[in-house]
Protein backbone atom coordinates (compact mmCIF):
# COMPACT_ATOMS: atom_id res chain seq x y z
CA UNK A 1 0.00 0.00 0.00
CA UNK A 2 0.78 3.76 -0.81
CA UNK A 3 2.77 5.69 2.24
CA UNK A 4 -0.95 7.89 2.78
CA UNK A 5 -2.99 5.00 3.33
CA UNK A 6 -0.19 3.08 5.32
CA UNK A 7 -0.47 6.51 7.71
CA UNK A 8 -4.10 6.58 7.73
CA UNK A 9 -4.47 2.91 8.92
CA UNK A 10 -1.69 2.86 11.46
CA UNK A 11 -3.51 6.29 12.40
CA UNK A 12 -0.36 8.73 12.31
CA UNK A 13 0.03 11.28 9.95
CA UNK A 14 2.03 10.89 6.30
CA UNK A 15 4.65 13.21 7.37
CA UNK A 16 5.29 11.41 10.74
CA UNK A 17 5.67 8.22 8.62
CA UNK A 18 8.26 9.88 6.00
CA UNK A 19 10.26 11.28 9.32
CA UNK A 20 9.94 7.67 10.42
CA UNK A 21 11.55 6.44 7.45
CA UNK A 22 13.74 9.48 7.50
CA UNK A 23 15.85 8.37 11.27
CA UNK A 24 15.69 4.64 10.34
CA UNK A 25 12.85 3.48 12.23
CA UNK A 26 11.41 1.26 9.37
CA UNK A 27 11.96 0.85 5.68
CA UNK A 28 9.06 -0.09 2.66
CA UNK A 29 8.40 -3.45 1.75
CA UNK A 30 8.77 -2.55 -1.31
CA UNK A 31 10.11 0.48 -3.98
CA UNK A 32 8.45 0.94 -7.25
CA UNK A 33 10.73 1.33 -10.37
CA UNK A 34 8.99 4.72 -10.48
CA UNK A 35 10.55 5.40 -6.71
CA UNK A 36 6.84 4.99 -4.80
CA UNK A 37 7.30 3.30 -1.29
CA UNK A 38 4.91 0.74 -0.41
CA UNK A 39 4.30 -0.83 3.11
CA UNK A 40 2.87 -4.36 3.77
CA UNK A 41 0.73 -4.60 6.60
CA UNK A 42 3.27 -6.29 8.70
CA UNK A 43 4.88 -2.58 7.97
CA UNK A 44 1.81 -0.82 9.39
CA UNK A 45 1.90 -2.70 12.43
CA UNK A 46 5.11 -1.62 13.32
CA UNK A 47 4.11 1.86 12.43
CA UNK A 48 1.75 1.06 15.51
CA UNK A 49 3.87 0.01 17.60
CA UNK A 50 6.57 2.64 17.12
CA UNK A 51 3.56 5.04 17.73
CA UNK A 52 2.34 3.35 21.27
CA UNK A 53 5.90 3.13 22.34
CA UNK A 54 6.50 7.23 21.60
CA UNK A 55 3.72 7.82 23.32
CA UNK A 56 4.17 5.89 26.13
CA UNK A 57 7.29 7.84 26.86
CA UNK A 58 9.91 6.56 24.87
CA UNK A 59 11.75 8.46 22.43
CA UNK A 60 12.17 8.12 18.92
CA UNK A 61 15.96 6.67 19.33
CA UNK A 62 15.41 4.90 22.26
CA UNK A 63 12.95 2.86 20.04
CA UNK A 64 15.09 2.82 17.15
CA UNK A 65 18.04 1.17 18.99
CA UNK A 66 15.40 -1.47 20.37
CA UNK A 67 14.82 -2.32 17.14
CA UNK A 68 18.21 -2.55 15.87
CA UNK A 69 19.36 -4.90 18.75
CA UNK A 70 16.47 -7.16 17.65
CA UNK A 71 14.34 -6.55 20.72
CA UNK A 72 11.10 -6.61 18.19
CA UNK A 73 10.56 -9.02 15.44
CA UNK A 74 8.05 -6.52 13.51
Amino acid sequence: MAIGIAAKKAGISRQSLQYYLMVGLLEPSEITATGRRLFSEKGVERIKLIRKLNESGYPLRAIRELFLEGRSDL
